[in-house]
């Protein structure tokens, strides 16, 4: 049993009972809320994510949790985030309309080309030689997103393709004690979950 809490940032948005099966079976205590003493007393926040960019900022400022959430990281505590919990560490996002971000990584939200949407199974390439990423490569995993984190390439740790012609997009990104995963490891089944283990274990330590 892992010593390690995660506390899982309830926004209103987020698909947070797969995301919690999961971290309990990798044996993980978890924390699920929108209260900041809740969240305080955790090791990791893992900002999980569906929907729409602007509704789920505006859902975790009208919650006190966005300057939490800054602030936490700040001081060098390690934050997650999953598909669009993901994208919200960005500077800011075009989908719907111009919205701003975290800030917690630099770089903007932009439409998925050239499909517009992209679900289904897709295989990665690692792209750093960081410790917590690399046994990723070549790995398969479940993505449902049609805007894409357009970060500079210092921050890309993995690489997908829509097909071989394609410009590659980043499937997850890491700036210091913040990452965050485009694909859903939640669903990935072992792969996916070796993942995010190795994710949340690598920054704690970090």
């Amino acid at each position: 049993m892992s010593k390690i809490t995660v506390g899982i940032v309830d926004y209103s948005v987020g698909n947070l009972s797969s995301v919690r099966h999961a971290l309990e079976e990798l044996g993980y205590r978890c924390r699920i809320g929108a209260d900041r003493e809740l969240l305080q007393a955790t090791d990791v926040l893992l900002l999980p994510g569906v929907g729409a960019f602007p509704t789920a900022m505006a859902s975790l400022r009208s919650k006190g949790l966005a300057d939490f959430v800054r602030e936490h990281a700040n001081s060098g505590k390690p934050v997650v985030g999953i598909c669009l919990g993901m994208q919200m560490l960005a500077d800011s996002s075009s989908e719907v309309r111009d919205t701003s971000g975290l800030g917690l990584i630099p770089g903007k939200v932009l439409p998925l080309q050239p499909t517009g949407w992209h679900i289904g199974w897709n295989s990665l390439e690692v792209s750093t030689d960081d410790e917590l990423f690399k046994n990723a490569d070549g790995k398969a995993m479940y993505f449902n997103h049609s805007y894409v984190f357009n970060a500079p390439a210092e921050y890309r740790t993995i690489l997908a393709r829509m097909d071989s012609l394609s410009e590659p997009f980043a499937a997850a990104v890491r700036r210091n004690n913040v990452a965050g995963l485009q694909f859903h490891p939640e669903k990935s089944q072992y792969a996916g979950r070796s993942l995010l283990d190795s994710v949340i274990k690598g920054l704690c330590r970090a």
